[in-house]
C-alpha cells in the first residue's frame, strides 16, 4: 500500500494535472477542496476538479510542479509548490501560473479533503 505522501505526489507529477483519467484515479469520489486564492474562495468537488483538469488541458501543453516542501503526518500531507506551464502558442517558454500551499487528507488510498491557498503571478 502506498504512503499518503506518495499518493499526493502522484497528482503533482509532470502533466498529470492535464490528464483527466490520471486525476480520476487519484481523487476520491467524495473529494472536496476548499481553495482560497487571490481571487477569492472556491469550493470544488469531484466534477469541478475534473472540469478544471479539462480546462488546463485545453490551455496548456505541459504542466510542471516544483515542490519546495512536503510534510506527512499520519494521513495528512502538506506541500508548498510552484506550478509552471507551457502554452500551445509559446511551447518553448515556461510560465509560472502561481505559488500554492495545500494540505491533503488521504482516505482509502485517494485524495479526499484538500485545503489550498494560492497566489497567482
Amino acid at each position: 500500500m502506498m504512503k499518503p505522501k506518495d499518493i499526493v505526489l502522484e497528482l503533482y507529477k509532470s502533466d498529470v494535472l492535464l490528464d483527466t483519467n490520471s486525476v480520476r484515479e487519484i481523487i476520491h469520489p467524495e473529494v472536496l477542496i476548499d481553495w482560497n486564492s487571490s481571487k477569492g474562495f472556491i469550493q470544488m468537488n469531484y466534477d469541478d476538479l475534473l472540469s478544471l483538469t479539462n480546462e488546463l488541458a485545453k490551455a496548456y501543453i505541459r504542466s510542471k510542479i516544483r515542490i519546495s516542501h512536503i510534510i506527512q503526518e499520519g494521513n495528512l500531507v502538506s506541500l508548498r509548490y510552484s506550478h509552471f506551464v507551457k502554452t500551445i502558442e509559446n511551447p518553448r517558454e515556461e510560465m509560472l501560473i502561481g505559488n500554492f500551499f495545500v494540505i491533503w487528507e488521504v482516505k482509502n488510498g485517494k485524495l479526499f479533503r484538500g485545503y489550498q491557498m494560492s497566489n497567482f503571478s
